[in-house]
């Protein structure tokens, strides 16, 4: 007995000191079932672990029965429910007929599967609470003897403590492995802005590592970027409570995590992902801060290229050498010698800057003018979309060809803006020729021609076609003072004709043509014609 008492301690202290020196915890699981069921000379021995619903079975050493390896005790059910509720060891010499334990069908079943009749059971304690069970277990009737309740406890508490260091030695790993995964990732993309990568690269790079879609907004809420990202904007509301925390923040089955430069918001990242562990939420939260990066720069580039496109501004209008004109502009990718359109505007410097980039044109100030050159070959289109988009009032001209074309179409854009300002058109757009006579009294290359036929065209060419004297008939009719009846003897026809010619004015220039606007104007336009011949 004393030799068998002291291998067993022998066996004890070596199990121990092997618990130990593990760092895997699903390893140190299986070496104490074994080391368990090696002391005891057990059938069987298992372990289970508790959970705020009862134990279950987590590793077994010896069975053979599918059923008795999945089986659930709750809190007080069969043997082992017992031990984990009351932290207290357990053992019977026929646990079928113990009427000690609380008997239930899943738990009776899983036993009788097993073919098990004698239950050793003992508590694995940290502290004084009951992280799980440890059994050793016979097929065939036995007893327990104090001296084994003891050897299997002590056993249990070494596990306890292996199981625990081995646990925060797997944490410890696994954040060290997360760490370095992020610090990967952080030099990956950081070297991927400054290789130059834009921001649709970065988007891709992160959806890559995170495995969800990517989108990159501006503070505004424009999209910069997209990578298999099929939702919009995030709110400003999720955005600011990133912006408040520092952290990424749920929102709508996605992840937000504002992009900061110290307290000044530059945008947002939103990442289409439902769930997000600690590790990749820190990866996320890390990729908001390349992409800080990533605008900063764009911003500095942007800010240096808007100087020399404003400083390219002022030195055409100010006629310098066109050829070292044309060299400078074709360096930032514009070029002069394409059709260009002379804008005006009294919106922003900061809204025509970004215009003008998107257009690849040119934005600057002259004097208190804001100008842009941006690419077109409809100047009346330009206008229009300019005048949109920048919220403000734009005169144009062109499209021209050059610097010192540029230069010129200047002063008829400017013109045209103040016109624009003073007939109370704020917030349009207008080229010389959409002014009408306007623009022919203001524009220096006046097409005066082609102003006589925006007017009265549809007049000319049903006269050319049928012989008819139209315009002849307004030329006499204005003549004699908008009169009917002098009208009628200035043109030898029956009054009733005059007004059914009148009609036929209408019906081609429309039912308005006698309002004090359209009037004004037909009257010019036949005054151009009898100077025109």
């Amino acid at each position: 007995m004393t030799r068998r008492r002291e291998a067993e301690l022998a066996a004890l202290f070596e199990t121990a000191s092997e618990l130990a020196g593990m760092r895997d915890p699903e390893a140190v699981l299986h070496s104490i079932v074994r080391r368990a069921r090696s002391l005891l000379h057990a059938d069987i021995s298992y372990l289970s672990m508790n959970d705020p619903s009862g134990t279950y079975m987590r590793v077994t050493d010896g069975s053979i029965s599918r059923e008795f390896q999945q089986v659930r005790l709750g809190l007080g059910e069969g043997l082992g429910g017992l031990v984990a509720q009351t932290a207290q060891p357990y053992a019977t010499s026929d646990y079928m007929a113990d009427a000690r334990f609380n008997h239930t069908r899943p738990i009776d079943s899983a036993v009788r599967s097993e073919g098990l009749v004698a239950i050793l059971g003992v508590p694995l304690k940290l502290s004084d609470q009951v992280i799980g069970v440890l059994y050793a277990a016979d097929r065939s009737p036995r007893e327990f003897p104090p001296e084994e309740v003891a050897l299997l406890s002590s056993l249990a508490d070494h596990a306890a403590i292996a199981i625990e260091t081995a646990s925060l030695f797997e944490k410890i790993r696994s954040n060290n492995a997360a760490m370095q995964r992020a610090s990967e990732a952080h030099d990956r993309l950081t070297d991927l802005v400054l290789r130059g990568g834009d921001a649709a690269s970065v988007a891709g790079a992160v959806a890559e590592l995170l495995g969800g879609g990517i989108a990159v907004h501006d503070e505004e809420g424009v999209a910069l970027a997209r990578a298999d990202f099929s939702g919009g904007a995030p709110p400003p509301a999720a955005v600011s409570r990133s912006r408040m925390s520092g952290r990424a923040v749920q929102w709508d089955g996605s992840w937000v995590c504002a992009v900061l430069a110290g307290r000044e918001l530059l945008g947002s990242l939103v990442l289409e992902r439902a769930d997000l562990d600690d590790a990749d939420r820190r990866l996320f939260e890390r990729a908001s801060v390349v992409t800080a990066l990533l605008l900063l720069l764009r911003r500095t580039v942007a800010e240096a290229e808007n100087k020399v496109r404003g400083e390219l501004i002022a030195d055409i209008l100010n006629g310098r050498d066109a050829f070292g004109l044309i060299a400078r502009a074709r360096r930032i990718g514009v070029e002069l010698t394409d059709s260009q359109v002379v804008l005006v505007t009294d919106g922003s410097l900061a809204a025509a800057t970004h215009y003008a980039a998107v257009h690849r044109g040119l934005a600057g100030v002259w004097g208190s003018d804001v100008v842009l050159v941006v690419p077109g070959a409809s100047a009346s289109a330009v206008v229009s979309d300019a005048s949109s988009c920048l919220g403000a009032t734009v005169g144009g001209a062109g499209p021209v060809l050059g610097p010192a074309a540029v230069a010129s179409a200047f002063d008829e854009a400017r013109r045209c803006l103040r016109a624009l300002l003073l007939l109370g058109r704020e917030k349009s757009g207008a080229v010389m020729a959409d002014l009408g006579f306007v623009g022919v009294l203001l524009g220096d290359r006046a097409d005066v021609s082609g102003y006589v036929r925006s007017v009265l065209g549809p007049l000319l060419d049903y006269d050319a076609r049928r012989g008819t004297e139209l315009v002849h008939t307004l030329q006499v009719y204005f003549a004699c003072g908008a009169n009917l009846s002098k009208a009628r003897e200035g043109l030898h026809v029956h009054v009733n004709t005059v007004v059914q010619r009148l009609d036929r004015v209408a019906a081609l220039l429309g039912e308005d043509w006698q309002s004090p606007e359209r009037l004004l104007e037909v009257q010019l336009a036949l005054r151009l014609l009898k100077v025109l011949g």
